[in-house]
């Protein structure tokens, strides 16, 4: 008889990984505090270090968690105020140089 793999929600990876990563345990006793096989933890890190946001990958075709969707839409914005900002430094300079 064999196993089903177990299936693991994005969320509970990314808070495997944080705590193997804070916890000062090691991975080896996370993993097995948490349940899960410890090839599983390492294999879950090593994937969040490949990935520019530093979370577990998604499969592809899969959707996004609502909160990645959160972060990358609030990311998006950031950008854009950044953008802004540096915009309206420019202005100013422009407006101070202009008055003497």
């Amino acid at each position: 008889m064999t196993q089903k793999p177990r299936i693991y929600d994005p969320e509970f990876k990314a808070r495997a990984i944080e705590l193997a990563r804070t916890s000062g345990d090691g991975v080896k006793t996370t993993a097995r505090n948490l349940g899960v096989g410890y090839s599983t933890l390492t294999k879950w890190i090593d994937t969040a270090k490949r990935s520019p946001s530093g979370t577990p990958m998604r499969a592809p075709g899969s959707t996004p968690h609502p909160l990645e969707q959160e972060v990358q839409r609030l990311r998006r914005e950031n950008e854009v105020l950044r953008q802004e900002r540096e915009i309206l430094k420019l202005a100013t300079k422009f407006f101070v140089k202009e008055s003497r």
